[in-house]
């Protein structure tokens, strides 16, 4: 399908973002930042469903409208992350998981950087980027040729030129539209206040 340049409507109830892919082809080399003060990275094994909804939630959804894996139920969202191919970490201070760092290597040759961030108690702590060394070292440590990530404009605005600092490449852009998460359930209205809802 060829689009002509120019204004397209997004349908009542729906939400519109621009998202941007990028990768990384060789191992990318660390950002110097001391590790924050009182914060582990620790790695999830098979994470309960309503643990990593509260994170997911607490990391993306409140003020950013993270919404993809809200819509799965219980065993829909541990298939994939009881899957030997998808690694889950958490960032924890004080006993509280404040970083979502997941890498799924279910691709052959590949890793994606599924999620990734820190809650509003680690922003400007240095935790985003002692996390994304984690995430590389990581990631390479495996027999991979690419990793790779999108960001998208219902993100924070910092994400796309942190990814790129940390050494991944824009390689291609799309227009999604999907279900607004604030008006099936998913999310409170009041979430990712930057966006408005059209409900028609």
């Amino acid at each position: 399908m060829t689009l002509e340049p120019g204004f397209y409507d997004v349908p009542a109830g729906m939400v519109a973002t621009v998202v941007t892919h990028l990768e990384m082809r060789a191992p990318a080399a660390p950002r110097p930042v001391p590790t924050p003060e009182g914060v582990s990275l620790t790695r999830i094994a098979a994470p309960a469903p309503g643990w990593y909804r509260d994170l997911f939630t607490r990391v993306g959804g409140q003020d950013w409208l993270w919404f993809s894996r809200l819509g799965l139920d219980d065993a829909g969202l541990s298939s994939i992350l009881c899957d030997p191919g998808v690694d889950v970490w958490a960032l924890e201070k004080d006993d509280r998981a404040e970083g979502l760092l997941e890498l799924d290597f279910r691709e052959e040759g590949a890793c994606e950087l599924a999620f990734f961030g820190v809650t509003p108690a680690l922003i400007g702590s240095g935790a985003g980027r002692f996390m994304m060394n984690a995430a590389i070292e990581t990631a390479w440590a495996r027999p991979i040729t690419r990793f790779h990530v999108h960001t998208c404009t219902l993100d924070s605005p910092g994400a796309l030129g942190f990814y790129r600092r940390s050494g991944f490449t824009p390689i291609r852009q799309q227009v999604e539209i999907a279900p607004d998460p604030r008006l099936n359930g998913n999310l409170p209205r009041e979430a990712g206040p930057h966006i408005p809802i059209f409900e028609g």
